[in-house]
């Protein structure tokens, strides 16, 4: 049933996408507190970690562990690569829930010294066994005599005639020479193969006596193979109820990297579904599509009707929303603006997409669709997707149907989005406040669909645009207009005019309202503005009082002194007090609004925020928090930046200050000095974020400049700069 929903929601690519990442297969779904699991994954976000590595199902090595039967060397690997594995990622020392969470798993010593047994390969290192060593000094000493005994035959004057080629062929992995008859007069040898040009495929017999020998060396090998796979069995069998846990373990991380894996590669964000059933989408795009419109729909109500232009992206409407419900609900990354999407929760999702009619089942469309309904009414929580819900009957006795059953659905809590090339069931339910209408949008001027969607209206087919767009002959079609009937046609022009009042009304009342946002940001600023003139007028009230207080008193000590050179000091003291209270003419400030171009010492920018004596600007992509005062008006703006490159040079708004660095090439501690030194510049200059390019390479550099970043009293947090400005091998640093 999955597996079916997943094709038709069009998410098979991205699903087998994701399989890819995951070191073993498994079901999508992750069993436990999916709030603890959001958590976790989050968490994933902070640590550089490399893949695990792929691994079979073990469930039947626990099986046979159980049964204290002997495993092959190759199943004991299975498990060594799962252990450490854990031990790497212990190694890490993660910092957050998910570094508590890997310290609560402690690894026996017992099973640390089995995973020591191998290589990277899955060989048995020489000193696990004394007899290793020697046996494979024999076998290979046995190998060597083999070759060097071949390459004298080949090199032998007296069996050079019979030769067909100097070389030492294979067959049934045997080492064979080609010759031809009459070679047993010079060489004793087995014949194990003839060509069909009548040649012989011989062992030597001086060979075959080698490789006797070296079957004798194998068979001990085997021997000491299965007494260490044997000792080792018996001591994971006494720490098999910890394989298990850490292998559930190992499943569970599986689940959080491949996800954590896909976001970082595709650049996806991840949604907690809330504890409801409200659904809005913020810039959603489907996986399927490869150059998709980002839609942005409220389906907060129970019912969801898409009606519109053919081919205008109704269906895709549909299968996005259901897709981005799925996604959440199995804590899958995609892509869209997270931080404004808000997915509730579902016991299941269905899609009613496809028609049911086939020669098999025998059933009509309609009957069909029927059936599919019928079960609905046995569930709740469900949210349902049904596209063309008149398909296959009379459109104007379905609407009647569906209507009542849609009420019966939404009485069971079930959710519904609905696409529909005909109106009557949409203006029957266009009065119900559990319903919400949008329709696709249409470009008369340039005659095809904006694939954009337009919430409260009903909106029309555009059937006949539709087949001239498509090629059917204008005269064809102007002939079904006329068979349409005028009053019909009329008809649609009145819905058509309504849905393009109601988008004009909406774009003015967004216009006014992003201008209202504006001025109530303005009087915001003005109200910090004038309460910080207010405070410091206070001050400088009580400061002036003060001075005066102290002027008066030397003053009031003048007169009182009976020497007249003593009265002019005490006069002269006082003239200084008062001196220190003469105020300057304030200078005028700069008035600035969001959007000016200004510059910042060296730096060009753009205003993104303004506040009483601040401002915020973006210089090339970084956020800036600085002093109104030290802004000027930017004459000529600055020019598009270009595309960021890897390599990139140090910019200085200052002779000791910038807003990038670039440590390419650089060692760890080289790069952490100069890392050091750059950031004590960006913070006397104010700045708020600076980059940082360290590349991707070994990971190594990356690593060492995060370990310091976390370490550092200034910094407040860090993460990936976006793909633009250099992704994986760049940071930007929050101050």
């Amino acid at each position: 049933m999955k597996e079916k929903l997943i094709d038709q929601l069009d998410l098979a690519g991205y699903i087998g996408r994701f399989e890819g990442l995951l070191a073993r297969p498994k079901p999508l779904f992750i069993e436990g507190d999916r709030s603890l699991h959001f958590r976790f994954i989050r968490a994933l976000e902070e640590v550089e970690f490399k893949s695990p590595p792929k691994v079979r199902n073990c469930d039947d090595l626990w099986m046979r562990l159980g049964k204290q039967a002997v495993l092959g060397l190759d199943d004991i690997f299975e498990i060594v690569k799962i252990v450490r594995y854990f031990m790497y990622l212990k190694n890490l020392r993660i910092e957050n829930v998910l570094g508590e969470w890997l310290a609560e798993i402690e690894i026996p010593e017992p099973i640390v010294a089995i995973s020591k047994m191998f290589d990277e390969k899955g060989n048995l290192e020489e000193h696990v066994d004394e007899r290793l060593a020697s046996l494979k000094a024999a076998q290979k000493q046995n190998r060597d005599a083999i070759r060097q005994t071949l390459s004298r035959m080949v090199g032998s004057a007296k069996l050079g005639p019979y030769l067909i080629d100097r070389q030492i062929h294979y067959v049934n992995d045997e080492e064979a020479l080609l010759v031809r008859g009459g070679f047993n007069h010079v060489l004793k040898a087995t014949v194990i193969g003839r060509t069909t040009a009548g040649f012989f495929y011989v062992i030597p017999e001086a060979i075959a006596k080698l490789k006797e020998k070296e079957a004798g060396i194998v068979s001990r090998l085997e021997e000491v193979y299965y007494d260490i796979a044997k000792q080792t069995s018996l001591t994971l069998g006494g720490w098999l109820k910890f394989l298990k846990f850490v292998d559930g373990a190992f499943d569970r991380f599986d689940h959080y990297q491949a996800r954590m894996q896909m976001a970082r590669l595709e650049d996806l964000s991840f949604v907690l579904p809330a504890r409801n059933d409200v659904i809005k989408l913020a810039d959603f795009c489907h996986p399927a599509l490869t150059h998709p419109k980002p839609v942005t729909i409220d389906f907060s109500n129970d019912v969801l009707m898409i009606t519109g232009v053919n081919a205008g992206g109704k269906t895709m409407l549909l299968k996005s929303i259901l897709a981005a419900a799925w996604l959440a609900k199995y804590l899958l990354p995609m892509r869209c603006d997270a931080k404004h999407m808000k997915i509730g929760s579902f016991k299941t999702i269905e899609a009613i997409i496809e028609d049911p009619q086939n020669v098999k089942n025998d059933i009509s469309t309609f009957a069909g669709r029927m059936r599919q309904f019928s079960r609905l009414f046995t569930q709740n929580g469900v949210l349902v997707g049904v596209d063309e819900i008149e398909l296959g009957t009379d459109s104007d006795e379905a609407a009647s149907l569906f209507k009542v059953m849609i009420e019966e659905l939404i009485k069971r809590n079930i959710k519904i989005v609905i696409t529909t090339h005909h109106k009557r069931l949409a203006a029957m339910m266009a009065g119900d406040p559990r319903v919400e209408l949008v329709a696709a949008v249409y470009d008369e001027k340039n005659q095809a669909p904006t694939y954009t969607f337009l919430q409260g209206i009903i909106g029309k087919s555009y059937a006949f645009e539709t087949a001239e767009r498509y090629g059917v002959p204008k005269n064809i079609v102007q002939m079904a207009r006329v068979e349409y009937g005028e009053d019909r046609e009329r008809l649609n022009e009145l819905i058509e005019r309504s849905s393009t009042l109601e988008k004009e009304l909406r774009e003015k009342r967004e216009k006014l309202e992003r201008e209202i946002e504006a001025l109530e940001k303005e009087k915001r600023r003005y109200r910090e503005l004038n309460d910080t003139l207010e405070s410091e007028l206070y001050a400088k009230k009580r400061e002036l009082e003060a001075i005066y207080a102290e002027a008066t008193k030397q003053a009031r000590e003048a007169l009182k002194q009976r020497d007249e050179r003593a009265i002019h000091r005490q006069l002269g003291k006082a003239h200084k007090t008062v001196q220190r209270a003469k105020i300057e003419a304030p200078k005028r400030m700069e008035t600035f609004a969001v959007g000016d171009k200004v510059k910042y010492r060296k730096n060009r920018g753009t205003i993104i925020a303004l506040k009483a004596k601040e401002a915020t600007i973006e210089v090339e992509g970084l956020k800036l928090r600085v002093p109104l005062s030290e802004l000027k008006r930017s004459g000529n703006p600055p020019k598009a930046p270009k595309k960021k490159q890897t390599s990139v040079t140090l910019e200085r708004s200052q002779a000791t200050a910038g807003v990038k660095l670039d440590l390419h090439g650089l060692r760890a501690d080289e790069a952490i000095e100069k890392l050091d030194k750059f950031l004590s510049d960006a913070l006397l200059a104010g700045f708020d974020e600076v980059l940082v390019y360290h590349g991707i390479g070994t990971g190594k550099l990356a690593h060492a400049v995060r370990t310091f970043l976390q370490g550092h009293p200034s910094v407040k947090g860090f993460h990936d700069a976006p793909p633009h400005m250099g992704g994986f091998g760049a940071t930007i640093v929050e101050l």
